[in-house]
Formats: structure tokens, C-alpha cells, sequence
């Protein structure tokens, strides 16, 4: 993990209701996306205040835009031990 992302993560762990942080980066194009996930659809919209507050100042700090702001719900998940 990055300084950077180390950042970020310290930023929104301590959010009510968020359970974890996936970064995606296309190396060769530069694009990246970021999911955060969170206990239920309530926690999600009750941080988005905050969380629209970390999104531009990770931008800003980084160089980057946001291009958009997408929910989804998780209709399942498998992870390997």
C-alpha cells in the first residue's frame, strides 16, 4: 500500500458502517476505480457526505478527476480463503 492509499483508508475506516476498500488501476491507461463497500444501503447514503468530501481531496491531492459516482448493490460475492 502507498503512503497515498494508506491515506485514504485511514480517512474512511473509522466511517460508521464501512467495511473495506478495493483501488483498481489499469496500468497502462492510467484509469482507476475505486469500490468502497459498506454494511447496508443506509451506512452507504449516510456517508456519502463524507465521503464526497475524501473523493475530491484525493483527487485534488493526486492529480486526478472524477468522472462519476455510481452505487450498486452486491447480488453475491465469493472470496477464496
Amino acid at each position: 500500500m502507498t503512503a497515498s492509499s494508506e491515506a485514504v483508508v485511514r480517512q474512511v475506516k473509522d466511517v460508521p458502517g464501512f467495511r473495506g476498500v478495493y483501488y483498481l488501476v489499469d496500468r497502462a491507461t492510467g484509469e482507476a476505480k475505486s469500490l468502497t463497500l459498506w454494511e447496508d444501503e443506509r451506512t452507504m447514503r449516510d456517508s456519502e457526505e463524507q465521503a464526497a468530501r475524501i473523493r475530491e481531496e484525493t483527487a485534488q491531492r493526486e492529480g486526478q478527476r472524477i468522472v462519476s459516482v455510481e452505487h450498486f448493490e452486491v447480488g453475491f460475492s465469493h472470496l477464496q480463503p
